[in-house]
């Protein structure tokens, strides 16, 4: 990217005072949290300390990664038939998932000291992680804004997919395959739960890539629902709600350098590790119905595209063109079409998430208040 256009979209008031209102948010939540629950901060197992702890030196690590991957001219590659506004992003750096994902990763497996249950999730982080990592590196290498084949990647997410399911087979108890519902409900899928489990990890996958779009929208909504998923989950197990809490504060800290106008892109290394993070620890907790809920905005994301395609199909005439359901798809780039700035979409989208957190909150509230066991 050419350094005065860079320069001149290093600032923009609206993207700082996303930052700034959602850093204070989660920080506040996060504290609401632990009180609840009767967690101490000086006791370790907390929401607040990792998620503090992970923004902070996933920020500062960013001072020096953005200008290494501008340095190695890592930069992204604008789809022509996008938003005309996004051109003026060409050249930005991508691939920022290399820096703070593992920032997330390697604090929570110290913090939980190498705990078994933060070691197989911390592992399907790094391989999705490295799966966008393979699609992001054909893309540069390739100069142009097509990766790895759509095939290869499904046969890769899946392939990890069914180990993680086998895994969880061989250690987990078998009501594992029963899933929890509200208000002491549920409902026992037995074998049928397995192929159920691959397709949410392959979908939350997509989900939250397709949601990469706009500048700050993947990075603060993934934060937003891995601190609530983290909260939800320390009944049962304090060392997944210390790795949801650094995941979150990771992505928090990565929103300094993402903020709009974005300084640098997570690209699918940092869009995929946040799927196999989501999906990893709902399966392991057996919190599938709160992972749904709190991956509200990554499902309408998925479905607008899907919709877009279906439509397109269905009436598509004797010319081989069919009419199109959005302006364009994901429905943030139908939005921004429609006049939205790219600011206004993320403040929506991070409330409507924020909402979708405390509807499962209040919902689990008497757990969440129990504090945690070991």
């Amino acid at each position: 990217m050419d350094a005065k256009l860079f320069s001149e979209r290093s600032f923009n008031p609206s993207g700082t005072r996303l930052l700034v209102l959602l850093g204070v948010g989660l920080s506040l939540a996060a504290l609401i949290l632990d009180w609840a629950g009767g967690r101490l901060l000086w006791q370790g197992f907390s929401l607040t300390l990792p998620l503090w702890c992970c923004a902070l030196l996933a920020a500062a690590l960013g001072y020096w990664a953005v200008p290494l991957l501008q340095a190695l001219k890592m930069g992204q590659f604008i789809r022509e038939d996008g938003p005309q506004a996004h051109l003026q992003k060409a050249g930005t750096p991508t691939m920022g998932g290399v820096f703070f994902v593992p920032v997330g990763v390697a604090v929570a497996l110290l913090w939980s000291g190498f705990a078994e249950d933060v070691v197989a999730v911390s592992l399907m982080t790094l391989v999705y992680a490295a799966i966008g990592w393979v699609d992001d590196w054909q893309i540069l290498r390739r100069r142009s804004n097509n990766g790895i084949s759509p095939r290869m990647k499904l046969a890769l997410q899946i392939g990890f997919a069914a180990l993680f399911c086998v895994w969880l087979a061989g250690t987990q108890p078998a009501n594992i395959t029963t899933i929890a519902l509200p208000f002491n409900l549920a409902i026992p899928l037995g074998v049928l739960f397995w192929p159920l489990a691959g397709f949410v990890l392959v979908a939350e996958n997509n989900a939250t890539n397709l949601t990469d779009g706009v500048d700050g929208l993947a990075a603060g909504t993934g934060a937003i629902a891995l601190l609530g998923l983290g909260a939800i989950v320390a009944p049962v197990s304090l060392n997944l709600m210390v790795f949801c809490a650094c995941m979150s504060g990771s992505y928090l800290g990565f929103l300094v350098h993402n903020r709009n106008p974005a300084r640098v892109f997570m690209g699918d290394t940092g869009s995929l590790a946040l799927g196999g993070a989501l999906g990893a620890v709902g399966l392991l907790t057996n919190n599938l119905w709160v992972l749904f809920i709190l991956s509200g905005i990554f499902f309408v994301e998925s479905l607008s595209v899907i919709a877009q395609v279906a439509y397109y199909k269905a009436t598509k005439g004797s010319d081989g063109i069919g009419k199109r359901l959005f302006k364009m798809a994901p429905i943030h780039h139908h939005l921004e079409l429609t006049g939205w700035s790219e600011t206004q979409v993320v403040a929506v989208f991070y409330l409507i998430n924020g909402l979708l957190a405390l509807l499962c909150l209040l919902v689990n509230a008497p757990l969440v208040a129990t504090g945690a066991v070991q």
